[in-house]
């Protein structure tokens, strides 16, 4: 499979470093420009590119970039594709988004309105990024952890759940796009490391008004 990737930060670059060790062609991007990311590229050995070079090369492509900035992906090179959503909203790096304030609409519905005809799951967004590379397991294994995605294409996530497999961990579907709300930053689930059936149960339990005290999923 060929994944591209927009955004370079820590997220971005487990990710890459991830699909090359499963056999996957990579592209990552950033901001700037595919020669600030020379010393990406020589550590994981995958490619670089501009945003549109890696939307236009994945067949699936992974957002990780500061949510404040989702309006800059490029749209016309998505359409149609597989888009993973990894963005989180933190008022305090993006700005305080009043429809996310009230809960009028949640991060990964936001992207979907920027990118109509992508078909957008949520997933990799509820993860430390050192435990991206670290809480791999094969599949099977006990306690093995577990990963929310949500989306309104059951394609994409039967694409996506195969990957998060690949990755190491076992896939838990949330629902549609419009429930991402449950593994959003704050929320009981969210950068937790869970099984699946104990990842199931703490996004069916969560409410509205549950969130956990901010910075307490670091460890």
């Amino acid at each position: 499979m060929r994944i591209g990737i927009i955004g370079a930060g820590n997220i971005g670059r487990a990710v890459a470093s991830l699909g090359i060790s499963r056999g996957h062609a990579v592209m990552i991007s950033n901001s700037r420009a595919p020669e600030t990311l020379a010393s990406t590229i020589q550590a994981i050995g995958c490619q670089a590119g501009t945003p549109e070079q890696a939307a236009a090369f994945g067949d699936v492509v992974v957002i990780a970039i500061p949510l404040k900035n989702y309006q800059s992906i490029p749209a016309d090179p998505l359409a149609g594709k597989i888009v993973i959503d990894a963005n989180n909203y933190y008022p305090d790096r993006d700005g305080h988004i009043a429809a996310l304030d009230r809960q009028e609409t949640t991060t990964s519905e936001l992207l979907a309105k920027h990118l109509p005809t992508s078909r957008i799951v949520k997933t990799f967004n509820a993860i430390m990024a050192k435990d991206i590379e670290a809480d791999g397991r094969p599949s099977g294994s006990p306690g093995r952890r577990a990963l929310p995605l949500a989306g309104d294409d059951a394609t994409a996530k039967r694409v996506v759940t195969g990957l998060l497999d690949q990755f190491g961990f076992d896939a838990v579907d949330a629902g549609h796009l419009s429930e991402g709300w449950r593994f959003e930053r704050a929320r009981p689930a969210y950068c937790v490391p869970l099984n699946s059936v104990t990842l199931s149960k703490t996004l069916t339990a969560t409410k509205r008004d549950n969130f956990v005290a901010e910075a307490s999923w670091r460890h």
